[in-house]
């Protein structure tokens, strides 16, 4: 099979394509490197992946680059995003031109060349601040970011496109993964890779807002497993959207506390005014991913830390340039 992953050469599609050479597929990665790397390209091109990966430096706005790359594709995985919600509060022209017309590129390469499905990286950043807990796909989005509002976008391209053209269709939000090649070096940087870094420098993690904020963190080889099934579950397309998260709710605070543990190292948090457009509480209901993509996370945060830990304290976690 033939595969193209856009914006491959970050962090959970480096991931992704790295699996989908293993398994024996032809993949191409585009990405215009302006928030993925090389290195990531280079780390997923392991030996059991080599001479399958191909990477095309260019740019998902690039209407005749993209008729070229999904030339012969049996499925797109739309991985490509400005993906940070402080980034979008800066600059949402930007984001939406890339977020936003970027996909409608997409779908559009994709349904001239026929290919038979986009698999779409979505985010739970569009459910906002709905009270109800665990996250349902049935609740109507809320985006409280311009980031999450081009996600909103993106996902109602994909089912149009679906519902219009007959073009399969999958939209997975994301629940904040975690795990090797995400930078901590970015202003942007998510949050575990931060806590990380700045605990194994000797200094202080930084949280903004008070620390009792609650995310569901996500293994990238959880997240990974789900999009390889999301290419091939006959019931998925035209399904609505799918949680993909951890099912675990922690506390910021607590994140903190498991970092300093898997170092460790004691280091008192140093806490900064809460950011715009950052969300107060999150965990995601996964049972519709489990019906459509037979897919269940397997790896719990505590595991997860711990591994990278250990990697930071050998010095071998390779990481993305900054943004």
């Amino acid at each position: 099979m033939r595969v193209l992953v856009t914006g491959g050469a970050g962090f959970i599609a480096s991931h992704l394509a790295e699996r989908l050479a293993g398994d024996g597929h032809e993949v191409v990665v585009l990405d215009n490197l302006s928030t993925g790397s090389r290195a990531n390209f280079e780390a997923a091109d392991v030996p059991g992946a080599r001479g399958r990966l191909a990477l095309v430096e260019g740019d998902v706005r690039d209407e005749a680059l993209l008729a070229r790359v999904t030339r012969g594709c049996d499925v797109v995985y739309h991985q490509a995003a400005l993906a940070a919600v402080a980034r979008s509060v800066e600059d949402p022209l930007e984001v939406y031109d890339v977020n936003v017309r970027g996909t409608l590129r997409v779908l559009e390469a994709a349904r001239g060349a026929r290919v038979r499905r986009v698999v779409f990286a979505s985010s739970a950043s569009v459910y906002g601040d709905a009270a109800a807990l665990p996250k349902r796909e049935d609740q109507p989005p809320r985006p409280r970011s311009p980031y999450a509002a081009t996600k909103a976008a993106g996902e109602g391209l994909m089912s149009a496109w679906h519902a219009t053209y007959g073009l399969e269709t999958v939209s997975l939000r994301f629940f904040n993964v975690y795990g090797p090649r995400q930078s901590p070096r970015s202003r942007y940087a998510a949050v575990i890779p931060s806590f990380l870094a700045a605990v194994a420098r000797g200094e202080r993690p930084v949280i903004y807002g008070d620390g009792q904020q609650t995310r569901d963190f996500t293994w990238v080889g959880d997240l990974v497993e789900a999009l390889v099934l999301a290419a091939t579950a006959p019931a998925a397309p035209g399904s609505g959207a799918i949680n993909l998260g951890g099912g675990e709710r922690v506390t910021i605070a607590r994140v903190a506390d498991l970092v300093c543990r898997a170092l460790g190292v004691r280091a008192e948090p140093r806490f900064e005014p809460e950011r715009p457009g950052d969300l107060r509480h999150s965990l995601a209901d996964v049972t519709r991913a489990r019906d459509l993509l037979d897919w269940a996370p397997t790896t719990p945060l505590a595991e997860g830390v711990g591994r990278l830990a250990a990697a930071y304290a050998s010095r071998s976690v390779p990481q993305e340039t900054p943004r």
